[in-house]
């Protein structure tokens, strides 16, 4: 494939903060139809799958406003642009869930929503996990637990969890126990 295929006339901002830039692009295809895009981009998110020797998995419970649903996913968030992406997915561990990762190995990094969304999503693998005396914010997760990795994909199928990064994390373990 050629990086001629498509051709950009032209990008227009709608929008812009520390966590979004929103645009509309002009796009013209190789057989001349064009059409306007939304685009959004936004920073990379880190996400750890916190795995025991059992390999149950350490889950969050919180609602995501934007769907309305409360639902089971993995602890992570944004990366600031300065901050080490590994070093982001350990904190934002220890911050949501009061546990601290004991290793972290990069599991698998993917795009969620390539046709309008550019968001690198970054998921590790945290092999073990201590207990801290750091008090989970009642604003970033209802509940904390740990479930055997067969239920935690067991919770794909009926709806529990919906996020991409803990359904990619989820599945990818169920190859590596």
């Amino acid at each position: 494939m050629s990086d001629s295929q498509w051709t950009i006339h032209g990008e227009r901002l709608v929008d812009e903060n520390r966590h979004l830039r929103l645009s509309t692009v002009d796009v013209e295809l190789p057989n001349g139809v064009t059409f306007t895009q939304y685009v959004a981009k936004m920073p990379p998110a880190a996400m750890t799958l916190v795995v025991d020797d059992d390999w149950r998995v350490l889950l969050m419970y919180r609602h995501r406003f934007i769907i309305d649903r409360w639902v089971w996913e993995l602890p992570g968030g944004y990366v600031d642009g300065v901050e080490d992406i590994t070093l982001a997915a350990a904190r934002e561990v220890e911050e949501e869930t009061g546990w601290r990762p004991r290793s972290m190995e990069h599991l698998v990094t993917f795009q969620p929503a390539i046709g309008s969304v550019d968001q690198p999503q970054i998921l590790y693998l945290a092999r073990g996990a201590d207990l801290t005396d750091t008090v989970p914010d009642v604003n970033e997760a209802q509940n904390v637990a740990w479930f055997p990795l067969d239920e935690a994909v067991g919770m794909i199928e009926s709806g529990q969890i919906v996020g991409a990064s803990t359904v990619v994390a989820l599945y990818r373990a169920l190859s590596l126990r």
